[in-house]
């Protein structure tokens, strides 16, 4: 490990690692490998099935906006420009796949979590980069994965949700992970009522259950955040159990009763998703997202109208 990533660790984190949203100290924000001029050559040479592109209505708009572009032939100073001038953000996803140093930095967080939080074994380990707009919004939704968010610069409120029934109900998560409903779904602002809320800085990061419920308000700043994803053997289990229902409910009609991750039952629903996987009998049902602007750093505001197409 070349480094320390978390600087304030004490041994009740270990204990509520997965258990309960936490805020943590880290040192990634001091990297080099995240500065300006570092993320807009990476962004230049960006393959296109690893980015994703939107446009979001501001902070505290009355309605709601989603657009999803491409870069188009825009350098990466360009839309680095972009980001910080318009209300976009771009997701540069699976990092490690595209760059071998931020490999080496996704290792090193989680050989030290591995080392800290007793018997945590995590697989199919993911790094993303999040730069967004000042007053930039990600609407409430959901991950598959365990999920972290790592500030590096900029200030964002982040709005972790319970998973309770009320906030996100069953039908709508299986959904999620059938592939058949957007990330994003319902939320009313009541909800907030329930949200541990936190203004995440620099150097800081943020841990929350499986599933969490959660969204995000940039503060009116450039914004440069890490995602970091893993499985564990418990986490694959609650997403067996959840994709089986899901397809016992949204296919058959059925109204599925057991959320056991043990037994007989758990062992009948492996085998029902593997199958169903498999098969690919998932494919045709999954949502198609639609892209329909390409960037331009001469319009107002950076976007170019084209025909929309499904990627």
């Amino acid at each position: 490990m070349t480094q320390k990533i978390f600087t304030d660790w004490q041994p009740k984190h270990a204990a509520l690692w997965g258990q309960h949203p936490l805020r943590l100290k880290h040192s990634l924000a001091e990297s080099p490998l995240f500065s300006n001029s570092a993320l807009a050559e990476l962004i230049s040479s960006y393959p296109r099935e690893h980015y994703d592109l939107l446009h979001t209505a501001e902070v505290g708009a009355a309605r709601r906006e989603w657009r999803e572009g491409e870069i188009g032939s825009a350098s990466g100073e360009d839309v680095m420009d972009a980001v910080r001038d318009g209300r976009m953000w771009i997701n540069l996803r699976r990092v490690m796949e595209v760059d071998a140093r931020y490999d080496g930095v996704l290792k090193d967080i989680f050989a030290e979590l591995s080392s800290r939080v007793p018997g945590f074994d995590p697989y199919k380990l993911n790094l993303g980069i999040l730069i967004s707009s000042p007053k930039a919004q990600v609407y409430y939704h959901a991950d598959i994965p365990g999920q972290s968010l790592w500030q590096i610069r900029g200030t964002k409120r982040v709005y972790v949700y319970p998973t309770i029934e009320t906030l996100l109900p069953k039908p709508t998560l299986e959904g999620i992970i059938l592939g058949s409903t957007e990330e994003e779904f319902d939320y009313e602002p009541w909800y907030d009522d329930c949200a541990q809320v936190v203004d995440l800085e620099p150097g800081e990061m943020l841990h929350w259950p499986l599933n969490c419920p959660h969204r995000v308000e940039n503060h009116d700043m450039l914004n440069v955040s890490l995602t970091t994803e893993h499985w564990t053997e418990e986490l694959k289990r609650h997403y067996v159990v959840n994709y089986a229902n899901g397809v016992m409910r949204h296919r058959f009609g059925l109204t599925p009763k057991g959320h056991d991750t043990t037994g007989l039952g758990y062992y009948a629903k492996l085998g029902l998703a593997g199958i169903w996987k498999v098969a690919g009998l998932q494919k045709s049902k999954e949502v198609k997202r639609t892209v329909d602007f390409r960037l331009n750093p001469q319009a107002a505001d950076f976007m170019l109208d084209i025909p929309a197409y499904q990627r």
